[in-house]
């Protein structure tokens, strides 16, 4: 019942939707970045379940997901240091 692909679109999108009310709703700039990396592990979650159930190659699903692992680190590293810089200044 639970183990299926509406279920996991499902918890992507409220991920999303909370990650998207967060940028769109926060003045502070680390909610914001939160609420960004809340996005994209919406994203993730939704390749990893197309990946568990429709694709041929599961791979495929696996790599893309560690990619954006990947950029939300890099992604967290740049904008906190330029927020740390944006706050002594």
């Amino acid at each position: 019942m639970y183990n299926t692909l509406q279920t996991y679109l499902f918890l992507a999108a409220l991920l999303f939707a909370i990650g998207l009310y967060g940028v769109l709703a926060r003045r502070s700039l680390i909610a914001v970045l939160i609420s960004v990396e809340l996005m994209l592990n919406a994203a993730s979650i939704n390749f990893m379940a197309f990946n568990r159930f429709l694709a041929p190659e599961p791979a495929v699903g696996q790599i893309i997901t560690l990619f954006i692992m990947a950029v939300a680190a890099a992604e967290a590293a740049i904008a906190l240091s330029i927020i740390i810089t944006v706050y002594r200044k």
